[in-house]
């Protein structure tokens, strides 16, 4: 059964799919995730393939197929567009609502029968849990080969899906307040790189300067190459 939203959202089973609704606002619409069509669909057929910035990011130019964990999974989007591209991705979410609308979409994506969207999806592994205390339990021999993070931040595009969303998750998930602890433990838990999707403008996760950066219009990623133990103790002491 899916866990309790607070009383202003409500998660409602419809003949099509789980959808959590705002009381407050009908109007808003929805939230749901949909891997069968929409915008996950558009980006599938016209997203650019490994000339994405996202592709970039993670280093599909050097790296064939690499496990990455979405540590800050939300709505799946940017996991199914890493899968879509050959990577092996591990969904972490510890929202338990978020979570089971993720397991949702993710079970009508392989209902469809869809061959291609089906061998996309069975690339990604969702897992309710904490990302902090995953990562630390993975033993030497485990750990992914890029860690990806995409913490909350309040963007400023105005189209009503974006507000929609940025709300649910705002009031409903609320503000990471972990954000920069999780990037120090990503960098100790991965081998190659750690990847941070934010908008352009906005400041250095943990204020931390980023081995590089790949830019777009109104997205960067902030790319930091593993932190290996004996600087960590440096930077603790």
């Amino acid at each position: 059964m899916p866990p309790p939203c607070p009383e202003r959202y409500q998660l409602v089973r419809t003949h099509e799919r789980l959808e959590l609704h705002d009381t407050n606002d009908p109007k808003s619409g929805p939230v749901y995730v949909d891997f069968v069509q929409g915008k996950a669909r558009h980006r599938l057929k016209f997203g650019g393939g490994k000339g994405q910035d996202i592709a970039k990011a993670v280093g599909l130019n050097k790296l064939k197929q690499p496990h990455v964990i979405d540590a800050t999974a939300g709505l799946g989007r940017e996991s199914f567009v890493l899968a879509s591209l050959g990577c092996t991705v591990t969904l972490l979410e510890r929202n338990p609502m978020v979570h089971v609308l993720l397991e949702d979409g993710l079970r009508r994506a392989i209902e469809s029968q869809d061959e291609d969207l089906c061998e996309i999806v069975k690339r990604m592994k969702l897992i309710n849990t904490d990302a902090r205390q995953w990562l630390t339990q993975l033993p030497n021999d485990e750990l992914p080969d890029v860690v990806y993070l995409d913490p909350m931040f309040p963007e400023r595009r105005k189209s009503a899906l974006v507000q929609k969303e940025m709300r649910f998750f705002h009031e409903v998930v609320g503000d990471d307040q972990d954000d920069d602890t999780l990037l120090s433990i990503a960098r100790q838990h991965c081998r190659h790189r750690v990847s941070v999707k934010r908008p352009r403008h906005a400041p250095l996760l943990a204020d931390e300067k980023p081995a590089f950066v790949i830019t777009g219009k109104a997205i960067r990623y902030d790319v930091y190459l593993p932190l290996l133990k004996s600087q960590t103790s440096i930077l603790v002491g």
